[in-house]
């Protein structure tokens, strides 16, 4: 073959030299083309050419998850909140706050009655709202129980303040599941439709999907667990924050976590002593 026959590949962008492989667009065509879209594709194709390494269901539109996991965990958080002493609660009526959950409570149910697969602004705004609810009436009565522990007030107990200590970390410790929940990847909706685009808490079978089964995807019980091993370890151990929000969201429950607990034990010692 001659020169003049040859094809002219410098013209249409090749080498021979650089052979390009034909499922992959060429480096100047990335320009304007979503990667996340790209990385699915060649997941879809992937999977289509071999049953080992099917599509993770936490990359694909799935079914919405359960609502009874977050309606059990609201309802503990409220019961946990009528149960603290009043002088927890003030200057606010101690039924008020839980009353108001309640109802968003209720709210929420008949939107999603079974499944958690519809998210309309007004769903949305209801959810936010009481997760807003449960952390702001749970970090008042932190406030409260931390300024009397201070102030060395007397008639307090060493039995009912490690009970009210408990009760208020352990609302803390579903209120920030709740927020975790809400918010990763755009919340529970867009998860199941597979419509978020990176991760915002990493979990190991993210980083790991072929130690995981195929259908396993986040649910609730996976951010209740992480927002309990943060409130404790008060670091991060097998889920790894990568978005700043989350980060943020970390700091601040380890902050309650510890001034809670730390000041709670030693006041609870102090007065077992005395």
């Amino acid at each position: 073959m001659t020169e003049s026959e040859q094809p002219d590949r410098e013209g249409q962008g090749e080498s021979p030299s650089e052979p390009r492989s034909s499922g992959a667009p060429p480096p100047h065509s990335w320009r304007g083309v979503d990667p996340w879209q790209v990385w699915i594709r060649n997941a879809e194709l992937l999977a289509a050419k071999s049953r080992e390494f099917p599509v993770p269901a936490w990359m694909r539109p799935t079914r919405g998850e359960h609502r009874w996991p977050v309606t059990m965990s609201v309802i503990a958080a409220i019961v946990l909140q009528l149960l603290l002493p009043p002088h927890l609660t003030t200057p606010l009526p101690p039924a008020l706050l839980p009353a108001l959950e309640g109802a968003l409570l209720v709210g929420l149910a008949i939107a999603n009655p079974v499944r958690i697969e519809k998210r309309g602004s007004l769903v949305r705004a209801a959810s936010t709202s009481l997760i807003f609810l449960i952390s702001v009436a749970n970090l008042a009565s932190g406030v409260l129980l931390i300024r009397a522990i201070l102030e060395r007030k007397a008639g307090i107990a060493a039995g009912p303040l490690l009970a009210s200590g408990a009760s208020i970390w352990a609302t803390n410790v579903i209120a920030f599941a709740l927020w975790y929940w809400e918010f990763d990847r755009g919340g529970p909706v867009n998860r199941a439709q597979g419509a978020s685009r990176l991760p915002d808490l990493l979990f190991p079978q993210m980083a790991a999907p072929e130690l995981a089964p195929p259908e396993w995807e986040t649910r609730f019980v996976d951010y209740l667990y992480f927002s309990f091993t943060n409130a404790t370890a008060f670091s991060p151990t097998d889920v790894m924050p990568l978005a700043r929000w989350a980060k943020l969201t970390m700091l601040v429950q380890s902050a309650l976590s510890l001034a809670v607990g730390v000041l709670v034990i030693a006041r609870a010692v102090g007065l077992l002593r005395a």
